[in-house]
């Protein structure tokens, strides 16, 4: 099981004061130095927390995979093409919106997205879709090109707090399930199956047994731990918990 560490809520923390500290950069080597997989980063249009100059420092930098987290738009499509990221992960983007509310619309703009998808394939960079545990979504992304899909676990992981984890409460056991399907989707259609969004150290147990899931990005609840132990033993924290995860082999299910 793979680990992304999302490090947005680092330069969040830097904006409030528009200074130097803490920096992205910094973060992104304790992070690799925790065992981080990859490095993820949304570089928003609006540039709330990370700069343009976070991402091209972390992209000379990094040990491990970068992933962009990035709009379809094409602004951020010349940035990606520009910076080479190891991947780019296309979410739905909102001004108003306090952090990423839902999955992508492929089924609504695939012609946008196949042309996105094709020109970020083109460079050389792996494309992930975030969307809905939704069947319909994975089939479109599939049709689209993208190499893997990023299933959103916000739904799962409100649905975890209001049933506090006893799964047959609540709606629980129905987004673990909806979660089961969607993974299964994505490795039937030749992606791979990644997750994300709102996973903590509590909540993430169940998750870590979906079949086939290859990696989980998580940012907000790891760089909240750090606040308290640093980041390094933060992320070793979670690394540990999905050292417990069953092997699966998503590997064979891999698009070549």
């Amino acid at each position: 099981m793979q680990l992304g560490v999302n490090l947005d809520h680092v330069a969040t923390l830097r904006q409030a004061r528009r200074g130097l500290e803490p920096d992205p950069v910094w973060a992104a080597v304790e992070a690799q130095l925790g065992g981080a997989d990859a490095i993820t980063l949304h570089l928003r249009e609006d540039r709330r927390h990370v700069q343009d100059h976070d991402l091209g420092r972390i992209a000379a930098t990094s040990q491990v995979r970068l992933n962009l987290e990035m709009a379809a738009t094409e602004a951020m499509l010349e940035i990606a093409l520009r910076t080479r990221p190891h991947m780019a992960t296309l979410v739905p983007e909102g001004r108003a919106e306090i952090t990423t509310e839902g999955g992508l619309n492929v089924v609504g703009d695939m012609g946008l997205l196949k042309q996105v998808v094709a020109r970020l394939r083109e460079g050389g960079i792996t494309v992930s879709a975030f969307i809905d545990a939704e069947i319909e979504q994975v089939d479109a992304a599939a049709e689209a090109g993208f190499d893997m899909c990023e299933l959103h676990t916000g739904p799962y992981a409100h649905a975890f707090h209001e049933a506090g984890g006893d799964l047959p409460r609540g709606t629980m056991k129905k987004q673990l399930e909806r979660l089961a399907a969607a993974g299964r989707r994505i490795t039937q259609l030749g992606m791979l199956f990644n997750a994300g969004h709102a996973l903590n150290y509590v909540n993430i147990g169940p998750v870590l047994a979906l079949a086939n899931l290859r990696e989980l990005h998580i940012g907000h609840s790891i760089v909240s731990r750090a606040l308290f132990v640093g980041l390094r033993q933060a992320v070793a924290e979670m690394k540990r918990l999905l050292a417990q995860a069953p092997p699966a082999p998503w590997a064979a299910s891999a698009r070549a």
